[in-house]
């Protein structure tokens, strides 16, 4: 559906709080769902959203989100970018009748030089587009954008979703540069946080996934907290639930890591395979993302001869990735920091067992060493390895945390669950909006400039960012996969 469509109606009836059905424009700029979280938190809150009697209107760039059918009131509009970072010319130069407008051509300024443009331009093309509907939207939910269109007026309150700061990601990314060449990439290509900062500080509500990213939201981005709120997401738990006529294979370990980075600490999960298979030579890996071919990871497999005993899937469907998770004695969670962990609470819902780091927010996911999980520090080979090879020559242990990880995330953190405290938030927004409106019309003042259009002077800033060096040659593998996930 274009984003000139129109869309249906909202319910008839009430919600199933009881109260009138909110009109949502849920907004992403990026909605991959089966490449990073993002596309998969829209895919399954939209749905959830819908269930409970809402009108949601996904709003959205390339790769386009992927929503589930059968639901009233449930509708995508395609809000395009320039895709420039699609398969299979990534970081391709538009022809010159793609060209629109002066968005298109900072996108593509951007990217020649080395930055990520696309939190900045989706957010001025969805300004646009919801200044010409407004009165259609109760509410405006933004995953992540944190772009400058996105401040001011937008003829609805603004609800944002941080899932954690990508400041901790350039951190990262920056400590495991291995040359000057190399960090002045990643400073450049993450130079839209200190755009992300700037807004993050001036959003009336925030919600965030974990206690941990909450914390790091405060520190990073200098939000306040009484203006943030923590709704736990949760795993699909119909869909990822136990299935016993799923043989199990001896010594296969299952995890997910939608991009090469150092975020993720797949190396350090490859380097635990080569020790866990001195002892038990049957043990190996299956990885739910795309294959490197260069960088840490394929280094590590080379050098410790793993090439036969990694596999890398994508692409796969939902009932494939649930039979996957099933097949596994172990899944693993390798991760040096994670805002929630999808992967984690899925691998539990399916009564896998999970071993799994406590970087960022997955202990509050995982729960504690022993009883729902094993958990091992971050960054540390010999600790993953260790925990494999106890839980892989342990049947009683795996059959036990299966089961305790399943009724964990029963009891926490599900879909519907996130979908209920997500919605309590909008009411509450709108209803301070309604409230900041009464106080305006109560108190005349002078006439003031349209604070939409002052935000935008916040735009040049922006403009200055996208002088800078070009993305070296050696990057550029790594940039398409961070884009694009």
């Amino acid at each position: 559906m274009t984003a000139e469509a129109s869309q249906a109606g909202p319910s008839a009836g009430p919600a199933s709080d009881g109260s009138r059905p909110l009109r949502i424009a849920l907004l992403t700029y990026k909605g991959n769902p089966f490449c990073g979280g993002q596309g998969v938190y829209v895919r399954h809150l939209s749905r959830e959203l819908a269930r409970l009697g809402h009108r949601v209107e996904v709003i959205g760039a390339q790769p386009y989100p992927v929503l589930d059918e059968g639901y009233d009131g449930l509708s995508l509009t395609e809000l395009p970018s320039l895709d420039l970072y699609r398969q299979p010319d990534p970081f391709r130069t538009p022809k010159r009748d793609e060209f629109r407008d002066w968005v298109d051509a900072l996108e593509v300024g951007t990217m020649w030089t080395g930055g990520f443009p696309e939190p900045l331009t989706f957010s001025l093309r969805a300004r646009r587009h919801l200044r010409a509907r407004r009165g259609d939207f109760d509410v405006v939910h933004d995953n992540q954008t944190l772009g400058y269109g996105l401040l001011g007026d937008l003829g609805a309150p603004l609800v944002t979703t941080v899932h954690h700061p990508i400041t901790v990601d350039r951190r990262l990314e920056l400590d495991a540069a291995e040359d000057w060449k190399r960090r002045m990439s990643v400073r450049r290509w993450y130079a839209f946080t200190r755009m992300q900062k700037r807004v993050a500080r001036r959003l009336p509500s925030v919600l965030t996934v974990s206690g941990s990213s909450r914390a790091e939201i405060v520190e990073d981005l200098g939000v306040r907290p009484d203006r943030i709120h923590v709704v736990h997401i949760g795993a699909d738990t119909d869909l990822f639930s136990p299935d016993p006529s799923v043989a199990v294979v001896p010594g296969r370990i299952v995890t997910t890591s939608s991009a090469d980075v150092p975020l993720k600490g797949l190396v350090f999960l490859v380097e635990a395979l080569a020790k866990v298979r001195a002892e038990q030579p049957d043990a190996h890996l299956v990885v739910v993302g795309k294959r490197p071919t260069e960088g840490p990871v394929a280094q590590a497999m080379e050098r410790y001869g793993l090439e036969g005993a990694v596999e890398f899937v994508k692409g796969i469907s939902d009932a494939e990735l649930v039979d996957l998770v099933r097949s596994a004695q172990v899944a693993c969670v390798p991760s040096l920091y994670e805002g929630f962990s999808l992967p984690a609470a899925e691998a539990m819902a399916t009564g896998t067992p999970l071993v799994a780091t406590t970087g960022g927010a997955i202990p509050e996911v995982a729960g504690r060493d022993g009883e729902t999980c094993l958990a091992v520090p971050p960054g540390d080979a010999g600790a993953l390895a260790a925990a494999l090879t106890r839980l892989l020559g342990d049947g009683e242990l795996r059959a036990r945390l299966g089961a305790a990880g399943r009724d964990r995330v029963l009891a926490n953190f599900t879909w519907a669950r996130a979908a209920e405290g997500t919605v309590a938030r909008y009411r509450e927004a709108i209803e301070t909006a309604r409230a900041g409106r009464d106080t305006a019309v109560r108190a005349p003042g002078p006439v003031r400039r349209d604070p939409a259009h002052a935000d935008l002077d916040l735009v040049p800033d922006a403009l200055a960012d996208t002088g800078g060096v070009p993305v070296p040659a050696a990057d550029t593998s790594d940039r398409e996969s961070r884009a694009t996930c």
